[in-house]
């Protein structure tokens, strides 16, 4: 059986020694039967531009699979069987992980997803009109009625694609992006 904390523990001192922020690890495919290989996912971003590029992502992959073949070599198996590891950005729909992830994108469209209920419901769809971080809760609007969300409640959270969000999003990094080939109809 894999523990996600402890993964966690390894794969986010080799992001930060790339200058990425861990997202989110997340790992899928449990099975105690050992017939479905898992897949480990991780999300991690430059602090200064909120995404990774195709070559940040390689790096990042090759730095989590040296370390943990290494701990797999010196006798501590982290994942049961086979694995996919996925490395990648978070996207501009990204998932709100961390109490800055509410901070900044106040205003948004979000869906948020409760470990348990919360007025008679877990999820909640809405914008984001605050987040105080003295008291951990998040505030979000629906239907005119603001819900104060515990942040210890949420078991997942994304923001919304909406015009508004595409608008306050930063443009894709095109480094290294030569040029741009566009196919014509004959």
């Amino acid at each position: 059986m894999s523990n996600i904390a402890r993964i966690i523990e390894v794969v986010e001192p080799e992001a930060r020694a790339l200058g990425y922020d861990l997202v989110r690890v997340v790992l899928y495919g449990k099975s105690e039967v050992g017939d479905e290989e898992h897949t480990l996912q991780v999300m991690a971003e430059r602090p200064e531009t909120g995404q990774l590029l195709i070559d940040d992502c390689a790096a990042l992959s090759h730095r989590i699979s040296d370390r943990l073949d290494a701990l797999e070599e010196s006798g501590e198996v982290l994942i049961d069987g086979a694995y996919r590891l996925e490395v990648s950005s978070p996207g501009i729909d990204r998932p709100l992980t961390r109490a800055k992830d509410f901070a900044a994108w106040i205003g948004h469209e979000i869906r948020i997803e409760l470990t348990e209920l919360l007025d008679k419901r877990r999820r909640f769809r809405g914008e984001l009109v605050g987040f105080d971080a003295t008291t951990n809760t998040i505030s979000i609007e629906e239907d005119a009625v603001v819900y104060a969300v515990p942040f210890a409640l949420v078991t997942t959270a994304k923001l919304i694609l909406t015009d508004k969000l595409i608008a306050a999003s930063r443009p894709i990094d095109m480094t290294g992006v030569e040029s741009i080939v566009e196919e014509q109809e004959d």
